[in-house]
């Protein structure tokens, strides 16, 4: 057979056009794919490798928790700095929120129309950028904040941060965010839905025990856990628990859609309260951040905690 054979030339015609089909239509392809569903499919492969990449983004970027400012205000003839409006964050609330490898920011009151420089943010935008807020302790709500007179003028609080911290409150609850109100911060959930407090507990509940002391965070007192709160399934601990009791003022009248969560024992006093109509708004009475953490003493509220930054980590977007 000559090199111009034309069956040798038949023969390899004939394996080219078959490389050539198996070319257009690999093997491992299902016989009936289509350039549709091949892309389909495609497309569903980038998809996932996003929403992978994405769920890694959300589990590993920190938590970003907002605290309310405390404010401090000039003193009438000071000089220096005691001449100035001072808003400062409490290191213990900052340290204890930063336990647990998240990033802590004081959200400062806003000035939309002061003369030196005003300025277009609103506190509306710190709760578009945060993930939660924690409403630290201070001063007394003021009774004019829930439709009050003081009975005596020591007990007429702090009306500047009142209306700070109420818009800044709604904003986060309307945005869907995570609340954790500490002491002060529980008066003010209960205040901003209606609700109400005692001014001074010794002076309108003479049969209750001291909620306040001059031993300040070495003051202490019991809780117990009514039917239906929550609290006991975060804290996994007993029944009734020793928590640290720094207040005069304590919830009154429950605010609309508010909820016990603890009382103090003996004297049934509320110590913490939940909005039920949000995933996670809670204010407690006493000061968890002066809590150890795994202590056996005082309640171990790092459970607390813990659920409110999940709710953060659900609803950061």
């Amino acid at each position: 057979m000559t090199d111009h054979d034309p069956r040798k030339h038949d023969r390899r015609e004939g394996d080219r056009g078959q490389r050539r089909r198996a070319g257009d239509a690999p093997h491992y392809l299902d016989p009936g794919e289509t350039i549709f569903s091949l892309w389909g499919r495609v497309i569903l492969a980038r998809y996932k490798r996003w929403a992978a990449a994405a769920t890694r983004h959300i589990i590993q970027r920190p938590l970003h928790i907002g605290v309310s400012a405390r404010i401090y205000h000039p003193e009438p003839g000071a000089t220096g700095l005691r001449s100035k409006n001072l808003q400062y964050l409490e290191e213990s609330v900052a340290q204890w929120v930063m336990s647990r490898d998240v990033l802590v920011f004081m959200i400062p009151t806003v000035n939309t129309s002061g003369l030196l420089h005003p300025s277009n943010i609103r506190l509306r935008d710190y709760a578009k950028h945060l993930d939660g807020l924690v409403l630290q302790g201070g001063a007394d709500v003021s009774p004019q904040s829930y439709a009050e007179a003081p009975t005596k003028p020591e007990w007429s609080g702090d009306r500047a941060r009142d209306m700070y911290e109420l818009e800044l409150l709604h904003e986060f609850v309307e945005a869907g965010k995570p609340v954790l109100g500490i002491c002060r911060g529980c008066q003010l959930l209960n205040v901003a839905f209606g609700g109400t407090l005692y001014q001074d507990i010794a002076t309108d509940v003479p049969d209750a025990h001291p909620h306040v002391s001059d031993d300040y965070d070495r003051h202490r007192h019991e809780v117990t856990f009514p039917p239906g709160s929550s609290l006991p399934a975060m804290v996994k601990g007993p029944q009734r628990a020793l928590v640290n009791s720094i207040h005069h003022q304590a919830v009154k009248s429950l605010g609309k859609d508010m909820q016990v969560e603890a009382l103090s024992y003996p004297d049934n006093m509320i110590e913490a309260i939940r909005y039920q109509r949000a995933p996670f708004v809670m204010g407690l009475q006493w000061h968890p951040e002066f809590h150890r953490a795994g202590g056996v003493e005082l309640l171990d509220c790092t459970g607390i905690l813990d659920s409110f930054l999940r709710a953060a980590r659900e609803t950061r977007f």
